[in-house]
C-alpha cells in the first residue's frame, strides 16, 4: 500500500494529468497564451494582469473514508500488542480554480479542466507511475520533493484512485473562501478516493489452524469441535477473586480465594501479572476444589493492579489449560508501631516500616485521620519511609492510620462484623 507521501503524490498526479491534458487539447491556441498549472494556496496566487492564465489545484480538506475505516480492526489485542496493520483510509477534497487575464479565459480554462477530469474518472496505475517518475534527461533538475514522491508506492495500493465531482453550496463556498482570505474566482470542487496509507510496523500473525482438536493416533482424524449441552462450558473458568476477610484488596502474605468452575486437576498454578513493572509470577494453589482455589500473595510483589489467571491440567486433558483473567488489587500494609516518632515544636516526624517494598516512581502517602502526608522521595527501593507532618495534633492524639501507594489504600475497615467498624490501626503522636 501507499505510505505517508501518498497525499502529496495524488496532488502531483492530478497536476500532471491537467498539464498533459491541456497540452494535448492545444489550449494555448484557444486562449492565445500559455497556461500554468499550480498547486498553491489560493491566497498566494498572484493576480497580476501581466501573468499568464493559471489553473490552481488546492487540497482544502482530508476526511476518513467511511468504507475502509473499520477494515482490519481490531488492530491490537488485550495486551496492547499490534496484531494487524489497518490502513489509514482517506478521501481528498480539492478546489480547482481558474484565473484568467482577459474575458472568458477563466471559463474556457475551467471547462477544459473539468472535461479532462470527467474523461478520467479512474487514475490508471501506469499514469500514476509516469507522473511520479517522470522521464527527464537529468533527474537532478527535479525539485527535492518530486524526487521523494517516487517512493510513495501510490500505484501499488489495492484500491484505484477515483475522481468524483463534489457539490459545494453557495454558503459553504462563501465560508471557505472567506477562511482562505482570497478573492473568489471560478471554482469547481471534486473528491479523490481512496488513499490507503499503511504502517510499516511489524505485527503478530497467528499460524494457520492444522486441526480442530487433537488428532487420533490410529485413524489420523481430528477430534473436531467439542460440543456440550447447557450454558456452562466444560473449561476452567474464573468468576470471582475474593481477598481474605471480605476486603476489596489483598495485602502481602494474605490469602486470596478464586471462585469458578472446572478448577480441579493437577499442577494448579496461579499467575499474577503486573504490566506497570512487567512482572509475571507463578504461585502454587494451597487448597481448593472443583469450584475454588486459594493461594497466598508473595510478600515481595509491589503494589498495583494485577491480572490473575489459573493454569490447571484436568484428568481428561492431555495438556494444561489457562482460565480467563480477572483483576486483583494489591494494597500496602503499614507495620505498626512506627519505627520512630519524634516532635519538634508543631512538626512530627514519623519513620514507618511498610510492606511491600516501594519502588522508585511510586507515589506514597500516609493518612493520619483526615490528614494526608506525602513520603519523602527515594531513588532506591525502600520499605522504611519518612513522613513529616506540619501543624500536627496535640501530643497523645491517637489517629487512625492508612497507607496509600499509587492510589491503593491499606484496609482500615473490619468487614467481618456487623455493623462494620474501624480496625485498631492507630498511631499515638509524641
Amino acid at each position: 500500500m501507499s505510505n505517508a507521501l501518498a497525499i502529496a503524490g495524488v496532488t502531483a498526479v492530478i497536476k500532471d494529468l491537467l498539464d498533459s491534458g491541456l497540452i494535448d487539447q492545444a489550449i494555448t491556441d484557444t486562449l492565445g497564451a500559455g497556461v500554468t498549472v499550480t498547486t498553491m494556496a489560493p491566497d498566494t496566487v498572484s493576480l497580476d494582469d501581466q501573468a499568464a492564465p493559471q489553473l490552481n489545484l488546492f487540497l482544502h480538506q482530508v476526511t476518513p473514508n467511511t468504507a475502509w475505516r473499520n477494515a482490519a480492526l481490531p488492530a491490537r489485542d488485550a495486551a496492547g500488542n499490534r496484531i494487524t496493520n489497518p490502513p489509514l483510509a482517506l478521501d481528498l477534497h480539492y478546489l480547482l480554480t481558474a484565473y484568467g487575464r482577459a474575458d472568458l479565459q477563466a471559463e474556457v480554462l475551467l471547462g477544459y479542466a473539468l472535461q479532462l477530469l470527467h474523461e478520467t474518472p479512474v487514475l490508471p496505475r501506469d499514469a500514476i507511475r509516469r507522473a511520479l517518475s517522470p522521464a527527464v534527461v537529468n533527474g537532478a533538475i527535479l525539485p527535492t520533493v518530486y524526487k521523494s514522491l517516487r517512493g510513495a508506492d501510490l500505484a501499488e495500493q489495492v484500491e484505484l484512485l477515483k475522481i468524483t465531482p463534489a457539490v459545494l453550496g453557495s454558503e459553504e463556498m462563501s465560508r471557505l473562501w472567506s477562511a482562505l482570505q482570497a478573492h473568489y474566482r471560478p471554482t469547481a470542487a471534486f473528491q479523490v478516493s481512496v488513499v490507503l496509507i499503511e504502517s510499516r510496523k511489524t505485527a503478530r500473525s497467528a499460524l494457520p489452524v492444522l486441526s480442530r482438536g487433537e488428532t487420533d493416533p490410529l485413524s489420523k482424524r481430528e477430534r473436531g469441535v467439542l460440543a456440550f449441552s447447557g450454558l456452562t462450558p466444560p473449561l476452567p473458568t474464573l468468576q470471582a477473586v475474593i481477598p481474605a476477610d471480605q476486603q476489596p484488596v489483598a495485602v502481602p502474605g494474605g490469602e486470596v480465594m478464586l471462585e469458578g468452575h472446572h478448577l480441579d486437576g493437577v499442577d494448579r498454578q496461579v499467575t499474577l501479572s503486573l504490566a506497570t513493572f512487567q512482572i509475571s509470577r507463578s504461585v502454587p494453589v494451597t487448597k481448593g476444589g472443583p469450584s475454588t482455589a486459594s493461594f497466598t500473595v508473595p510478600n515481595d510483589l509491589p503494589v498495583g493492579l494485577y491480572r490473575v489467571e489459573l493454569s490447571v491440567q484436568r484428568l481428561d486433558d492431555s495438556h494444561p489449560r489457562s482460565t480467563n483473567q480477572l483483576p486483583l488489587a494489591l494494597a500496602p500494609e503499614a507495620l505498626l508501631p512506627p519505627f520512630s516518632a519524634t516532635r519538634n515544636g508543631s512538626t512530627v516526624t514519623l519513620v514507618l516500616d511498610m510492606a511491600p517494598t516501594v519502588r522508585p516512581g511510586q507515589t506514597v502517602a500516609l493518612i493520619l485521620g483526615d490528614r494526608e502526608i506525602v513520603a519523602e522521595p527515594t531513588s532506591v527501593p525502600a520499605s522504611r519511609l519518612t513522613f513529616r507532618m506540619a501543624d500536627a495534633a496535640a501530643p497523645g492524639s491517637s489517629l487512625l492510620v492508612r497507607l496509600r501507594v499509587d492510589g491503593f489504600e491499606s484496609p482500615i475497615i473490619d468487614r467481618t462484623v456487623t455493623p462494620s467498624r474501624f480496625l485498631d490501626r492507630r498511631i499515638t503522636l509524641p
